[in-house]
C-alpha cells in the first residue's frame, strides 16, 4: 500500500494553477491545513484571516459574489461550530461557491471535545444548498477538488492530511455522487466512508475468506445522497446493511442510508456503526476508534449480528491483516492539532 505525504498540498496548487478565479483563505491554521504551498506560489491569492472564523466565512461569501471560488481552510469544527449564522445566511442562503475544506473529521484528532467534529455531517445536512464529499484515501484527496466543478452551491469537504494511503487507483477519481464499489456479494451491503473504509478493508477480506458474500461500497458523497449505486447495493442484500463511519449514528451516512431505505420500501435489518451520543475524550486515533468501536473489529461484530453467526475472526487476525506499510506510518501528524 502506497504511502502519499501531505496530498491535499500539492493537488491545492495543481488544481490553482488554471483557476485565477480561485483563492484560498486560512483560518490561522496555513500549515496544519496543507494550503502554505498555495500560499507561496500564488501569494496574491491567498488571505490568512486569523482567528476570526465567523469573518472569514463573510468575506468568503463577499468574494464568491464578485465571481471568486474560495477554498476556505481550517479545522472542521471552526468552519461550522464557531460560524453557523455566518455560514448559513453569507454562504448557503444566497448559495454561493464556496468550498469549505475541513481537516480532523471525527476523531482524527487527540484534541477532545473542542477539536472532535463528531457531529458535522448531521448539522450541515440539514442546510439547503449544501453539498458534503469525504475522502477516504490519497486518490479521494487529489481529485475531489476536481469533483467540485459544476456544483453552483457551497461544497464542504471532510479532507485528510499528513500521511495518507493509497487505498484506491490512482487513474480512478472521486466523483460527485458516485460511490466506489469495492467488492459485490449477496448476504451483506457495507456502507463506509471516510477513515472507516481502511478499517472496513481490513475486516472484509478475512470475512470473505470465511465465505461471506459481501458487497462494499465507499460512499464519499454525503449529500445528496441518491447515488443508484448505493440503492441497488441496498436492494440486493440479502440478509442486511451495515453503515460505517467517523462520526456519530445520529445524522450520518447511517441516517441518509436509513432514510433512503425507507424512501424506496427496502425493509431490510440496518446496523449503523458509528460513535454513541455522547462527547469522546482526548486520545489516540486508534485508541478512540476501539473505544467507540468504529474499527475493524467493530465490524466482524456487527456483521455476526446481521448473520446470525460467528466468524471467529479475532483482533490479532485483524492486526496481522493490516499492511506493513500503514503500520509503518508515523501518527505525529495525523493526530497533531
Amino acid at each position: 500500500m502506497e504511502i502519499v505525504n501531505n496530498p491535499h498540498a500539492d493537488n491545492l496548487v495543481r488544481y490553482g494553477a488554471s483557476r485565477s478565479n480561485m483563492i484560498v483563505l486560512s483560518g490561522d491554521l496555513t500549515v496544519a491545513t496543507e494550503c502554505h504551498k498555495f500560499r507561496d506560489t500564488h501569494p496574491e491569492r491567498f488571505f490568512s484571516m486569523s482567528m476570526a472564523e465567523q469573518n472569514m466565512l463573510s468575506w468568503a461569501g463577499g468574494m464568491a459574489r464578485e465571481g471568486m471560488i474560495p477554498f476556505v481552510h481550517s479545522f472542521c469544527v471552526f468552519l461550522y461550530r464557531r460560524p453557523y449564522d455566518q455560514l448559513q445566511m453569507s454562504v448557503a442562503y444566497p448559495n454561493l461557491p464556496v468550498r469549505l475544506v475541513g481537516f480532523l473529521p471525527g476523531l482524527d484528532t487527540p484534541g477532545g471535545v473542542t477539536h472532535q467534529s463528531i457531529e458535522d455531517i448531521a448539522a450541515l445536512r440539514c442546510i439547503p444548498n449544501m453539498s458534503i464529499i469525504e475522502a477516504g484515501d490519497a486518490t479521494d484527496v487529489e481529485t475531489i477538488l476536481d469533483a467540485t466543478d459544476g456544483i453552483e452551491g457551497p461544497v464542504y469537504l471532510r479532507m485528510l492530511r499528513g500521511e495518507v494511503p493509497r487505498l484506491f487507483n490512482a487513474d480512478e477519481p472521486l466523483q460527485f455522487n458516485r460511490a466506489r464499489v469495492l467488492s459485490q456479494g449477496n448476504d451483506i451491503t457495507l456502507l463506509s466512508s471516510g477513515r472507516c473504509t481502511e478499517e472496513a478493508l481490513r475486516a472484509t477480506s478475512l470475512l470473505q475468506a470465511k465465505g461471506l458474500s459481501l458487497t462494499h461500497l465507499h460512499v464519499s458523497t454525503l449529500k445528496p445522497f441518491c447515488d443508484h449505486t448505493v440503492l441497488n447495493a441496498l436492494s440486493t442484500a440479502k440478509y442486511g446493511i451495515v453503515t460505517m463511519e467517523n462520526h456519530v449514528r445520529i445524522g450520518g451516512l447511517g441516517s441518509a442510508t436509513a432514510e433512503l431505505m425507507a424512501e424506496n420500501g427496502i425493509g431490510k435489518k440496518l446496523i449503523r456503526i458509528g460513535v454513541d451520543d455522547t462527547y469522546c475524550s482526548g486520545a489516540t486515533l486508534g485508541y478512540l476508534m476501539r473505544k467507540h468501536e468504529i474499527d475493524a473489529l467493530a465490524l466482524v461484530s456487527r456483521v455476526e449480528e446481521v448473520m446470525g453467526t460467528r466468524f471467529d475472526i479475532t483482533a490479532d487476525d485483524l492486526a496481522k491483516a493490516r499492511n506493513e506499510d500503514v503500520k509503518s506510518r508515523s501518527t505525529e501528524q495525523l493526530e497533531a492539532l
